[in-house]
């Protein structure tokens, strides 16, 4: 449990953690040092980023033993926020290669995990005066060390932030625990009363020695010379570590209060925004139209979530130990098949008189390295498997600690985080994870038949039976599903199948009964394939190859694609300013500029419609909706460039761009509360345009064909929610006259 209770950026147990947005925890102190800010003039830094002390040593580099938390600010003067420093020093930030934009800065110092950390430099002298007036403020980020997305700070900094008050338990107890048990680890040989503490821990003898008597009893040569000196254990055996001594329960602790609010204690969760909330905070109004409900209900239902991912996981545990148990086993029978095979290998070399001696050599090295072979692979499956059982055990200790907290609010704090995190770890014992990669068997035969001309050519039979074209592949119908416009089809080779299997090649036709295609070729027995049809029918057979053939083809399997399209916006292809929520259904943006985010599916055939509110509509913006590639240029208004087609209105009129050419003037905009449609008809080959119902302009664009992708492109002033899955408008009001 211990890699849980690590800083990410310092390597160290948490100190003050904080949650950033994307749930992973960092120290408070190690968080003050990867903060981030990027002034909007070409200036040198500015002054939020230099010490407070004037001394020169102030901003020199740390040394190489300096602790990454403490870096750029000293916790007590961080912490203490007097004289007005408080929000600045929440704010530090060191520029990076990519954020900054100064190429000239290099790292000077680097955390035990690797993330870096650069120095924070004094401006020139004079720099501050060199200033313009006109300068406008720096724009504060921090870039979470594990998975890299920024997250931007307010005025109030780092504080902003909501601390990780579980976590913190859970550490201080871990901490407590971590003490008494390295107290109680004595040396097991001192004749002292009492016994020397323990220096090291033998893992072969599995006795615990202080300095003197390891030097007297376990010198490190001879026969001790191999063994494995490690230090004692460091943590306590039962679980919780006997820190507390139930302390945890929350008897006695005081009961949080909201962060914007000293005097009210938690008693809502927000479920939009994902956080605690009290009362004040519905009154106030900042959270009076989100999804709110009681936190003890949600506190329950979290913690009942956490503990059902956590069942699939310890079953997941259980087989891998009794994987690793037949693994071991296998060692064991790949050794004694190997020494039977080495015996029965010279017994027939033996009897082939002198002919045989020089190929005898040959044929035992050909065992040792099929053994050593046989056993480095199972050796590497060991070591896998180890490791992630380590991983599984050290994360179910560790949610077992939160579960065992009362304290709704914190617990909600990471609950999303942690469950899918068990989802993901459970989803990691699949696809043949725990099965052997190897066989114990040794697929080698020596024929001592053949006449005594032949002896020079002897040689393994690497197989023992004849290898011929492989048989039927089985398709695991269990297994194969369609989702939206993608299929996924699962096969294995029957049971007992002795063939070698080199490959497969999966077909599937044109969902309109045409000739089958080859989609995939190659070892795995899984594949999806995407950008299919809507609304169509299609066939899929697969056959396997090896070196003699090709086998024959499976049964054929039929997959239905749907109706009518189900997607989202794609959080992966969007510009990094946009921000997704609602399950990725409701878009907005960070930045004043167009940005443009395409949705997950991709259209090249059939009638598709999909429609889009506006949620929030601020000082007159030209939203663009419409289609594009792929590829589309994603940081100016939809339509600028070849590979989008949009229709931007603004409160009184729209029009239709592509390649940046506006055409089709049309009266009629769009408010708060309105509905953009977007009929997209590739029998047809042309794109329409609807605004609340009704058809805005004449058809946008004709004759367009390929594949295309729902977008849209908008900026902070405007937030817009998709709406999927709808039918095509039978009915539409007529078209409003261009104007020119």
């Amino acid at each position: 449990m211990e890699e849980e209770l690590k800083c990410p950026v310092c390597g160290s147990l948490f100190r003050e953690p904080i949650i950033l947005p994307c749930s992973h925890n960092v120290c408070l102190p190690c968080a003050r040092t990867i903060a981030v800010q990027t002034p909007e003039s070409e200036q040198h830094l500015p002054a939020l980023l230099h010490p407070r002390s004037p001394a020169p040593a102030a901003a020199a580099a740390p040394g190489p033993g300096a602790a990454a938390g403490s870096a750029a600010c000293p916790d007590s003067e961080c912490a203490a926020g007097g004289g007005g420093g408080g929000d600045h020093a929440d704010k530090l930030s060191l520029h990076s290669e990519t954020d900054s934009g100064y190429g000239s800065y290099t790292p000077s110092l680097k955390s035990p995990n690797g993330v870096r950390v650069l120095p924070l430099v004094p401006a020139p002298p004079g720099a501050a005066a060199a200033a313009p007036r006109g300068a406008g403020p720096a724009s504060s980020s921090l870039t979470c060390p594990q998975c890299h997305r920024s997250a931007s700070l307010d005025q109030r900094g780092l504080r902003g932030f909501q601390r990780n008050r579980l976590l913190e338990a859970i550490v201080q107890r871990y901490q407590q625990g971590r003490a008494a048990a390295a107290a109680a680890a004595k040396c097991q040989l001192c004749d002292r009363s009492p016994p020397e503490p323990a220096a090291v821990l033998c893992e072969q003898c599995e006795v615990l020695y202080c300095a003197a008597c390891q030097l007297r009893c376990h010198p490190a040569r001879g026969p001790f010379a191999k063994h494995r000196l490690v230090p004692p254990p460091s943590h306590p055996g039962a679980p919780g570590g006997g820190g507390d001594g139930g302390k945890g329960a929350g008897g006695g602790r005081k009961l949080p209060t909201c962060a914007e609010h000293d005097l009210e204690n938690y008693s809502m969760y927000c479920v939009s925004c994902r956080s605690p909330v009290c009362y004040q905070c519905l009154e106030e109004g900042k959270h009076g139209k989100h999804d709110v409900k009681p936190l003890g209900a949600m506190w329950k239902q979290h913690k009942a979530q956490l503990s059902q991912a956590l069942n699939g996981v310890s079953d997941k545990a259980k087989e891998a130990k009794e994987f690793l148990v037949q693994l071991k086993n296998l060692l064991q029978q790949i050794q004694e098949n190997g020494l039977d095979y080495e015996a029965c290998l010279v017994a027939q070399c033996d009897a082939l008189v002198d002919a045989l001696t020089r190929q005898k050599a040959k044929l035992l090295t050909k065992v040792t390295k099929e053994r050593e072979h046989k056993l480095k692979v199972v050796w590497d499956q060991i070591n896998h498997c180890t490791l992630k059982l380590r991983q599984s055990t050290g994360l179910m200790e560790y949610c077992l600690e939160v579960i065992k907290e009362n304290d709704p609010s914190g617990f909600l704090q990471i609950s999303d985080a942690l469950i899918k995190r068990v989802q993901v770890s459970q989803e990691q014992w699949v696809k043949g994870a725990l099965e052997p990669k190897v066989s114990a068997e040794f697929d080698l035969t020596l024929d001592s038949e053949p006449l005594l001309q032949s002896i020079h050519q002897l040689d393994f039979i690497q197989m023992k039976f004849p290898v011929t074209v492989p048989p039927v592949p089985l398709l695991q119908l269990e297994k194969c599903c369609t989702r939206n416009n993608s299929v996924t089809l699962a096969w294995r080779m029957p049971p007992l199948t002795h063939n070698p299997v080199e490959g497969y090649i999966l077909e599937l036709d044109d969902g309109d009964g045409g000739q089958f295609r080859e989609v995939y070729v190659g070892k795995e027995t899984l594949c999806t394939i995407d950008g299919l049809h809507f609304n169509s029918t299609y066939n899929a057979r697969v056959k396997a190859f090896n070196s003699s053939g090709v086998g024959p083809y499976s049964k054929m399997v039929i997959l239905q694609t749907s109706d009518v399209a189900w997607f989202t916006f794609d959080p992966s292809s969007a510009h990094r300013d946009i921000v997704l929520s609602n399950d990725n259904q409701t878009a907005t943006c960070n930045s004043y500029d167009d940005r443009v985010v395409l949705g997950t599916a991709a259209f090249s055939k059939g009638v598709h419609y999909w429609e889009l509110h506006v949620d929030r509509y601020d000082n007159h913006p030209d939203p663009a909706f419409g289609i594009a590639r792929i590829n589309v240029v994603k940081d100016m208004m939809l339509g600028k460039d070849d590979k989008a087609w949009a229709m931007y209105v603004d409160n009184n009129r729209s029009w239709f761009m592509h390649c940046n050419s506006h055409t089709n003037r049309t009266e009629g905009g769009v408010s708060k509360g309105a509905t953009v449609g977007v009929l997209l008809d590739l029998n047809k080959h042309n794109l329409t345009f609807y605004i609340n119902g009704q058809q805005q302009g004449p058809p946008a664009f004709e004759n367009i064909e390929g594949v295309f992708m729902p977008a849209l492109s908008l900026n902070r002033n405007v937030q817009v929610t998709l709406h999927t899955g709808l039918e095509v408008p039978q009915c539409v009001k007529q078209p409003k006259q261009p104007n020119n």
